[in-house]
Order: structure tokens, then C-alpha cells, then sequence
């Protein structure tokens, strides 16, 4: 529900799982139709209908440190650089990102985008600023003490890697362990959870 003392924010969703009928693209439907119920401006970037490519190039290895992206990732770049909250939609697969996902970080995320690495400085300065939260929406086949075994490398993604470049961001994670035993009810919670955060981003 739209709370009037509450600023409308620029929303992007980012989107990623290959079969449109997942419980991940059913989790996507709640958090954008919550965020819109909310007064949000929601944008959504579907990287498998968008055929994005993951793989970072020769050329963009090379000029890692010039500041600014390829034409065909500018619109990434500009979205991301709006966002005031980013919702990050996905499976944990193999503890972390799906590789088109990873592929996104590694190619928009960038110098002149995401950081800048000023001549003689040692470490990054981070150009997100206005990007004040992240929302992690993502499943896990195993379950979450396993995760934490593990060390949730993807979760350290996240806070960690993305966090450094976002100012302040404060991170939330609404996740679903052990989804491949789920029963129906536990799926239909998780679905709640995610409608239930996106609604007071």
C-alpha cells in the first residue's frame, strides 16, 4: 500500500532466470507489482530477453581502467547509475550469481559507472551514491545451514563487492532455502516475504 509520507524511488529491477515460468519469475511479478503498489518508479531488466552477453571482451579487459561502457551497454549503465534501489531476482546456482548475472556486474559495473579509480590512488571511489538500497530476491537448492558452511559467497557478493561501490547501501536478503523440497505453503511464504519487503523499500 502507497504510504503518502514516503518518496516516490527509482526502482530497477534486474531479472535473471531462463524459464519464465520459475518460481524466481513468479517472485519478480510480486516485488514489481509491490514496488508499483507502493508509488515506486520500477524499472525491470530481463537479461535472458534481453540476450545479454555475460562474457567480458578482450577489448574491455584492456581498457578496464578508461572510464565508461560499449553503446550496447550504455542503457544498462544509465539505468543503473538512476537507481535509488536496485532488486537483484535470481536462483543461487552453484553457492552464487548465475553466470549471466555475474556477467552483468562484470560489464556495466564499471569504471566511470560503478567506481572510479583516480591516477595514483590505490583503492576505488565509488560513484553509486544515490543508490541507497539492495534487495536480494533469490532461491537456494540447499539449505540455509549449508549456506552458512559454505561462508554464502553469494551474499558476500553482494555486501561486500557491490556494497563497496554503493556509498552506504543497506543490503536485505529474502531468500528461499531448500526450495527443491518446498512444499506449495512454504513457496506461497516466500512470495509473501518478497511482496512484504518490496512494499517498504
Amino acid at each position: 500500500m502507497f504510504r503518502p509520507h514516503s518518496r516516490p524511488r527509482r526502482v530497477l529491477v534486474v531479472y535473471c532466470h531462463p524459464n519464465p515460468e520459475s518460481l524466481v519469475a513468479a517472485a519478480r511479478d510480486r516485488a514489481v507489482t509491490a514496488a508499483r503498489a507502493a508509488g515506486h518508479d520500477v524499472h525491470v531488466i530481463d537479461l535472458y530477453a534481453d540476450g545479454f552477453e555475460p562474457a567480458l571482451t578482450a577489448d574491455e579487459r584492456r581498457s578496464h581502467f578508461e572510464p565508461g561502457v560499449g553503446p550496447e551497454l550504455q542503457p544498462y549503465a544509465d539505468e543503473l547509475m538512476a537507481a535509488e534501489v536496485l532488486v537483484l531476482v535470481y536462483p543461487t546456482w552453484w553457492s552464487g550469481q548465475p553466470a549471466m548475472l555475474k556477467g552483468w556486474f562484470d560489464r556495466v559495473w564499471a569504471n566511470g559507472v560503478a567506481w572510479d579509480l583516480p591516477e595514483g590512488a590505490r583503492s576505488l571511489k565509488p560513484r553509486l551514491r544515490k543508490l541507497h538500497r539492495i534487495v536480494v530476491v533469490t532461491t537456494h537448492g540447499s539449505s540455509k545451514l549449508v549456506n552458512a558452511v559454505q561462508g554464502e559467497p553469494g551474499k558476500r557478493t553482494v555486501a561486500r563487492a557491490l556494497g563497496l561501490v554503493c556509498g552506504r547501501a543497506r543490503t536485505t536478503w529474502c531468500a528461499l532455502y531448500g526450495v527443491d523440497g518446498a512444499s506449495d505453503a512454504e513457496r506461497a511464504d516466500f512470495l509473501d516475504e518478497v511482496e512484504r519487503t518490496l512494499s517498504r523499500v
